[in-house]
């Protein structure tokens, strides 16, 4: 009598483990707000091992778009957007061409400015026509998603997924202006942390940190052109006053596509996950004329010894590629 009880105990035990490991292994549906461009290829291989791995992704698009396209590990749900391809490719084309002109540095800085906020407006736009189409939102509403994956350096599925109170997974590089660090709460000290693009080592001298100190300032009007839009949606959504560190602080996880080892060391939340290599699942050997455009866009001219021998050690692998379409004949 007391062995069939303690039997009837073990099996009753055995199997509310299973129901709660059945739980904890089941599949959730994921949507995924993207960012266009090189952003979206590095997060669509992520989506592919979700799928293989039991998840259902339902990708949020603009009808007009670069690199976002069907796929058969993923449902697509397109919204209007108040213009069309061919002015997309343009302002494209165009924000790309900066990349490779040799010109003074207040030229390039006033031409990148004008055109990141042509770029910020379109983008603005797009986020415009997700967040106020009501059937689109319904739909979402009642689809019950576990999660939104975004890349929060386009803070329009943020702003969604907190609209919707959904968790939000950011999957992302960076976020200008050191938003990353004010939305996570994490310790960001510029004696100790060198900033993005000032090209300073990890053991700065006196004049290297007060650079460091000093040069994030200008990127603050940049932040100030191309997210200050998506703090106004939140707050006329939410209908209270919402700011983009309140937006971002509400992600559940970080995944940074970057290396811990490679990068500068710096402070990190227990929420924050490096993921580094994810961007070069699909590599392929850079052509002549690609390598030869980078070294010349990083060296000055005198170093055209330099630049041969660097061509020379990577003939071997190198094949035609597109890149000499992008970089021109005089590269």
């Amino acid at each position: 009598m007391a062995l069939g009880l303690q039997l009837r105990r073990q099996v009753l035990a055995g199997l509310l483990l299973c129901v709660c490991v059945g739980r904890w292994v089941e599949a959730g549906k994921v949507l995924v707000v993207p960012k266009e461009g090189s952003h979206w290829l590095s997060m669509r291989e992520a989506m592919r091992e979700l799928h293989a791995r039991g998840h259902q992704a339902v990708v949020i698009a603009p009808e007009v778009k670069l690199h976002i396209k069907e796929e058969d590990f993923f449902t697509t749900k397109t919204y209007a957007v108040p213009y069309t391809q061919d002015k997309f490719d343009s302002f494209v084309k165009t924000h790309v061409c900066l990349l490779f002109k040799k010109v003074h540095f207040v030229t390039m800085f006033l031409e990148t400015i004008a055109s990141l906020k042509t770029v910020s407006l379109l983008f603005a736009r797009s986020c415009e026509a997700l967040l106020y189409n009501k059937d689109l939102i319904r739909d979402l509403n009642a689809s019950s998603f576990d999660v939104v994956l975004t890349d929060p350096i386009y803070p329009c599925g943020a702003v969604l997924a907190k609209y919707l109170s959904i968790p939000a997974v950011f999957f992302l590089r960076s976020v200008p202006c050191d938003l990353d660090a004010e939305g996570t709460a994490c310790p960001n000290p510029f004696s100790y942390i060198p900033r993005l693009l000032t090209t300073n080592p990890d053991h700065m001298t006196f004049f290297q940190r007060v650079k460091n100190m000093l040069y994030p300032l200008g990127l603050k009007y940049i932040c100030l052109v191309s997210l200050t839009p998506y703090a106004r949606m939140a707050s006329e959504l939410l209908q209270r006053e919402v700011s983009l560190v309140e937006i971002l602080a509400s992600g559940s996880v970080w995944l940074f596509r970057g290396d811990f080892v490679m990068d500068y060391l710096w402070l990190i939340m227990p929420n924050m996950v490096f993921i580094g290599g994810i961007n070069c699942a699909n590599r392929k050997p850079l052509s002549q004329v690609c390598t030869a455009a980078v070294v010349q866009s990083v060296l000055p001219v005198e170093h055209n010894l330099f630049i041969k021998k660097f061509k020379k050690l990577f003939h071997h692998i190198a094949t035609p590629g597109r890149c000499s379409e992008m970089v021109g004949p005089n590269h």
